[in-house]
């Protein structure tokens, strides 16, 4: 198949898609047209349907798979499909892998390399809290493999969650190695655990979207509690232990204004909340430069207000 970001302005398209997103809308001069969003695990690409009740057009819904014929053109500097023809695939047609984004680093080998760090926490509850978490509870492991760390801004994809758990894991193994003050133990468990919320916020792929949960309660709050329901089920566990570690969850995005329901009160949340802002900016900062098409400036981004270049394509 020819993946999304291959494609260029005046290129043919005749392959399978996910359809992502479905919407109507109308011209200006009240004709129907649809808007849709096709994706494969590069990315995704507008397409507009001009005229969707054609003989050519099969009907299809949201998370489908159709075939697409069509011609990509340029408007207003990005390219856009204009369809001529879908059909609606059936199963056998399409492999689901090509069209999910995914994590470029091995998901086994990375779980295997986060549950060494769990097997070297030395605190006996937190080791036992880590352990249920991690390796007992399957369920919830395996959503923890197979989920984002974002519908959006940054590893938004398979296998996104654990890649920046990971890191920030092994960011706060490096504080704790530099400033004697921390706990280690402590810091590193609420490192694995601090977007552990996450798998309930979001559902699983194709959606990656916001749950009824992640709406109304967010993945801080709901990692709290994940960790009180864990902590619950281990006879003796320190209450001011559990109390650290679920304010660490709990302030690990460090301001009021970015959703904390706490500020940091203790060393090991606030390194916490450096080790999360960096790898998540550095992360987004790192998926605006791949998705850059030429070298120089890239362009005005919100989420760091301002111009950014990429000095590495030049």
């Amino acid at each position: 198949m020819k993946y999304i970001n291959d494609y260029k302005d005046g290129d043919r398209v005749f392959d399978i898609y996910l359809c992502k997103q479905k919407s109507s809308a109308m011209t200006k001069n009240g004709k129907p047209y649809d808007n849709i969003v096709l994706q494969d695990k590069t990315g995704t690409l507008d397409a507009k349907i001009w005229e969707p009740n054609s003989a050519g057009i099969s009907d299809f819904d949201v998370f489908d798979y159709i075939e697409v014929y069509g011609e990509i053109t340029s408007f207003q500097g990005a390219l856009q499909v204009n369809v001529k023809r879908i059909r609606l695939c059936g199963e056998g047609e399409y492999q689901a892998t090509d069209y999910l984004p995914v994590s470029r680093f091995d998901i086994t080998e990375m779980f295997d390399e986060l549950l060494g760090f769990v097997r070297r926490i030395e605190n006996k509850y937190l080791n036992e809290l880590m352990t249920a978490i991690f390796v007992n509870d399957e369920k919830l492991a395996k959503a923890f493999k197979e989920s984002s760390a974002a519908k959006s801004i940054h590893h938004g994809f398979v296998g996104g969650l654990l890649e920046h758990t990971l890191a920030v894991v092994k960011l706060c193994d490096f504080y704790a190695s530099t400033y004697p003050h921390l706990n280690k133990d402590l810091l590193i468990s609420a490192a694995l655990c601090h977007d552990i919320g996450k798998v309930r916020e979001l559902s699983p792929f194709p959606h990656n979207d916001y749950t009824d949960d992640g709406q109304f309660i967010g993945h801080i709050v709901i990692g709290s509690e994940i960790i009180g329901e864990k902590v619950r089920k281990i006879d003796g566990f320190p209450p001011v232990l559990a109390a650290e570690l679920k304010h660490c969850i709990l302030a690990h995005h460090g301001e009021f204004a970015y959703g904390s329901p706490k500020k940091p009160a203790i060393i090991e949340a606030v390194a916490l909340n450096f080790a999360d802002n960096t790898d998540a900016k550095l992360q987004a900062f790192t998926e605006l430069l791949d998705n850059g098409k030429e070298a120089g400036w890239q362009g005005y981004s919100r989420l760091f207000e301002s111009n950014i270049i990429s000095t590495r394509l030049m």
